[in-house]
């Protein structure tokens, strides 16, 4: 039985890589070298070949760090190498709780050592040569020393508390942890733009004149109560705009990034806008939210079953069933039916990201909207013609051309 789990870890691992790569290639075949008609009004020649360029250089990265990341995987995994770290910390730590947070903090230092060339060279080199770079060094390694912090301060705890969970409770441990779990979304979903976001960014609220007059007087005219419109300096780090909604109920929060005033006329900003509040009419928010708590209570009922058999931390190269071992091995194993799930939610946000244009297009405007996803796509330069696969594997958001033939 270990020796099947074990063979079965290995072939998900590369399956998923080559399955990426597969999908890549496609991608890279989907691209034309010269400007399609389709492009016409979004691209001109010299912004298209700005983005081929681009979307190469964006690739190259990927699919280096990619190369190493599926290399340092089965190192671990052929060489048994997630067991002997949980043997050799077994030496030094004897409390189960303690145990498993140093191992998964020395896989989290490990891979952010992987991961952290790659961020400088995007940042700093990528982006900087397309003109999307603002980020600063001294911004580059506050923000890392503050997402380190709160990583600290709140997934140390919430992890313990999971880790207790599982030695104490045993078979109960799933749905105490879903309770946690599921209380942890909401409070997120409700406070991290009002407590967690402005760590990073400055939120101030939108100033008076005729922007703000003009959202007053629409959101007045579809019923929305609009107490929290704020701007936020995005401009800090990149030059890239975008929108987004926030928060339920009474805390639910509007935010613009000052990019997006920059480089949008007042009609276009407010159909943006329009699009964000047809998401909280048409539900979408709070849908996401039940389905993700549902899909995380199935991802941990199995997760506690898996976690009963001991086989999975063998196959790892444990000396005995191990709760953060097993994780790892049931990480891998999920990892299918992860995929099959993200599928199913990228399709029905895709399909809701229809309905806030439709809402967006009835009660404002969507000529203004079009013109409005015209300018964010090329002052973001993105992609106009995935592939269809992979924009049904992946794309949360439809492909602006589909967009601008369903309005």
């Amino acid at each position: 039985m270990t020796q099947i789990i074990y063979v079965a870890l290995i072939t998900i691992t590369v399956v998923s890589f080559l399955l990426g790569k597969w999908l890549d290639y496609l991608n890279d075949k989907a691209k034309s070298p010269e400007m399609p008609p389709e492009a016409e009004g979004i691209y001109d020649s010299e912004r298209y070949q700005k983005w081929l360029a681009y979307d190469k250089a964006n690739g190259r990265v990927g699919a280096i760090s990619s190369s190493i990341s599926i290399v340092a995987s089965l190192v671990m995994l052929g060489f048994g190498l997630f067991g002997a770290l949980d043997i050799w910390l077994r030496q030094y730590i004897e409390h189960d709780i303690l145990l498993a947070l140093g191992f998964f903090g020395v896989l989290g230092f490990g891979s952010s050592i992987i991961s952290l060339p790659f961020s400088i060279y995007s940042t700093f080199v990528i982006e900087e040569k397309f003109g999307f770079n603002k980020t600063t060094v001294k911004t580059f390694i506050v923000d890392m020393i503050k997402g380190l912090l709160l990583s600290a301060v709140i997934g140390l705890p919430l992890g313990a508390l999971v880790i207790w969970f599982y030695y104490e409770l045993g078979e109960l441990f799933w749905i105490s942890a879903w309770v946690l779990m599921t209380f942890f979304s909401l409070f997120m979903t409700m406070f991290a733009a009002s407590w967690i976001m402005p760590l990073f960014n400055k939120f101030t609220p939108l100033e008076e004149g005729e922007l703000r007059t003009a959202i007053e007087v629409y959101c007045d005219k579809v019923g929305f109560k609009l107490t929290n419109l704020f701007v936020m300096d995005g401009s800090k780090r990149s030059g890239k705009s975008n929108a987004f909604f926030s928060g339920l109920g009474p805390k639910k929060k509007i935010v613009l990034y000052d990019t997006l005033i920059e480089q949008m006329t007042t009609e276009e900003i407010v159909a943006v806008l329009a699009h964000e509040i047809g998401h909280y009419k048409k539900q979408h928010t709070r849908q996401s939210l039940i389905l993700s708590i549902v899909q995380t209570g199935v991802m941990l009922y199995l997760l506690g079953f898996f976690l009963r058999m001991e086989e999975f931390s063998l196959a790892l190269g444990s000396g005995a069933g191990s709760f953060h071992v097993g994780v790892i091995a049931f990480g891998i194993i999920f990892s299918p039916i992860s995929t099959l799930i993200g599928i199913g939610m990228s399709m029905l946000s895709r399909k809701n990201e229809f309905e806030a244009d439709a809402y967006a297009r009835d009660t404002y405007d969507g000529a203004a909207l079009a013109s409005g996803l015209k300018k964010l796509t090329a002052e973001n330069l993105s992609n106009l013609m995935p592939h269809p696969y992979v924009v049904f594997v992946s794309y949360s958001h439809p492909p602006v051309l589909q967009r601008l033939e369903r309005l």
